[in-house]
């Protein structure tokens, strides 16, 4: 017997409630008025599409990023990249061949002569902005004008057996039959990963054989003597005797095995003649008599969790003395309510599954612990396929030990130390990158990266994407002429709609329907999240 679309229903009601979890749904209020930009300052020269996520799947939003969209709190947006004053492309970094930069080196040096000796350069480089990951445009205005004030109620769907009911509808009038009968949809993504088997830049040849001169007579090492050891090697060896010592540690706020982080130091160890990995620089013992102490903590974003409660008011506290000090909002601005809001709120339904992170998916926020105080929070999404750096906030009092960028480094090897538990998980994503805005060229910086294509949504290496962008503002990557977005819209019919309460396909509401027709709406709203996510996602329709 064939799937029929009350059959789909069913399945996937019944699926979303063995998880657990709540579907997507989503009021999609389409483009909005032009808005202040927060790069060029032009009072209306900001466009986007936005709608209001009142639940979301990590899935869902993995793949909505993967076509060029973007939370703020609950609030989901696209910009109108042909359109709008400063296009924002979607940046990802591989955080598996990620490259170290001399500055990133010395960031990291200077955090650790920081908490080693006390001493650091209380200068700023110019290399180094002050604002890292997180100078996208959400502390924006236009944030929460969408804001939901739909009830609880109505988005609540009724029994599987209703919905069924409605679903036969369409399935029993022979005008769209094809539309009747619905395949089994696969969630297909435009991710692309990274190939496990490329080799590392600077790794030397397996098949190349060392060769090694002769000492000259009377200059041989002194085989009386023990071999000589570098001090690093000795350094690393009594950092790993302190960990299988401990049995278990803290890392990234995860309660890993020390045997897991023995593996990770140990993968990390560099290679003859190749140069140190991120690990090397982040993971190195302090001495005994080290002037601070810090750590990091890994604490999901829900008030139900206790290390999240208990820090809250340190926690918003500190956004308030950030955002009026780096970005100079009134204390109105930036109070326990805009903090909620716009970085505790968040649509994505925590999931946990056997192959994923053993902290699951969904938003966190990652808090920086100096001698017993927050200095910062990066506000992060772990997804399927990646971390998505939503904020980082921190204290301005800290500034001179570069934070935002000593915090994007933490995440991208925090990135990782996730892929080792969960395969498929292997990018960092940084937000949007806008090359017409000169400060924000910096995400650039981290490589090898991939900017978005705004039209066929395929990643192109960014060094492809900086010429063209020379050249024009607003750009498709893509340079296949005859390429299309894979994943656009193809049967409007199918689009999966919650309407009093009751989920069905979009050629049945559109019959039940009264009023004017909001087809084009439909419409823009499928063209933009793509085939799969519609057919999958809520759309809520009063």
């Amino acid at each position: 017997m064939s799937l029929g679309a009350a059959g789909e229903s069913d399945v996937f009601l019944l699926l979303m409630a063995a998880a657990g979890g709540s579907p997507t749904i989503v009021e999609y209020f389409g483009g909005e008025d032009g808005y202040r930009c927060g790069y060029c300052k032009n009072e209306t020269g900001n466009l986007s599409h936005g709608m209001w996520a009142h639940s979301m799947t990590v899935q869902d939003y993995q793949d909505l990023i993967d076509r060029g969209w973007r939370r703020s709190g609950k609030y989901v947006y696209k910009p109108i990249m042909n359109q709008t004053c400063c296009p924002q492309y979607t940046i990802r970094c591989q955080a598996l061949h990620f490259q170290t930069s001399k500055s990133h080196k010395k960031v990291l040096k200077k955090m650790l002569k920081f908490l080693s000796k006390g001493d650091a350069s209380k200068v700023v480089s110019e290399e180094e902005p002050m604002d890292s990951h997180i100078e996208d445009a959400v502390a924006c205005d236009f944030a929460y004008k969408g804001e939901s004030h739909v009830s609880q109620s109505e988005l609540t769907p009724l029994s599987v057996d209703h919905t069924e009911r409605v679903e036969n509808e369409d399935q029993h009038t022979g005008e769209e039959k094809e539309e009747g009968n619905v395949q089994k949809v696969e969630s297909d993504s435009l991710q692309l990963h990274a190939d496990k088997e490329t080799p590392v830049p600077g790794e030397p040849s397996r098949s190349a054989k060392v060769v090694h001169a002769p000492p000259k007579p009377g200059k041989g090492a002194d085989l009386s003597k023990p071999l000589c050891r570098k001090a690093k090697d000795i350094r690393k060896e009594r950092k790993l005797q302190k960990l299988l010592q401990n049995q278990t540690c803290a890392v990234e706020g995860s309660q890993l095995q020390a045997t897991d982080q023995v593996l990770l130091l140990q993968n990390s160890k560099s290679k003859p003649n190749q140069p140190k990995t991120i690990e090397d620089f982040i993971f190195v013992s302090l001495p005994d008599d080290a002037q601070h102490k810090l750590e990091v903590r890994l604490v999901p974003a829900s008030f139900e969790d206790p290390q999240f409660k208990s820090s809250f008011n340190q926690s918003a506290t500190l956004f308030a003395k950030y955002q009026m000090a780096v970005h100079k909002d009134t204390p109105s601005e930036c109070g326990e309510n805009e903090f909620t809001r716009f970085l505790c709120d968040s649509p994505l339904e925590a999931e946990n599954v056997p192959n994923g992170p053993e902290c699951g998916y969904g938003s966190f926020h990652q808090q920086y612990w100096l001698d017993g105080k927050i200095i910062a929070v990066g506000v992060i999404d772990i997804l399927p396929y990646c971390v998505s750096s939503v904020y980082l906030y921190y204290d301005p009092d800290y500034s001179f030990l570069s934070l935002g960028v000593y915090s994007a480094l933490r995440e991208i090897t925090f990135t990782r130390q996730l892929h080792e538990k969960a395969p498929d998980l292997c990018f960092y994503y940084m937000g949007f990158y806008i090359h017409s805005c000169p400060k924000m060229r910096y995400k650039g910086q981290y490589r090898p990266s991939d900017l978005l294509c705004p039209e066929t949504y395929v990643w192109t290496p960014i060094e492809q994407c900086l010429p063209l962008l020379e050249h024009s503002k607003y750009c498709r990557f893509n340079q296949d002429g005859k390429a299309v977005d894979e994943g656009r819209i193809k049967e409007l019919g199918r689009v999966r709609v919650l309407h009093k309460r009751t989920v069905m396909p979009y050629s049945v509401y559109k019959k039940r329907r009264k009023g004017p027709s909001d087809e084009a709406s439909v419409q823009q709203y499928a063209s933009l999240v793509g085939q799969t996510c519609s057919e999958r996602m809520l759309l809520f329709r009063s």
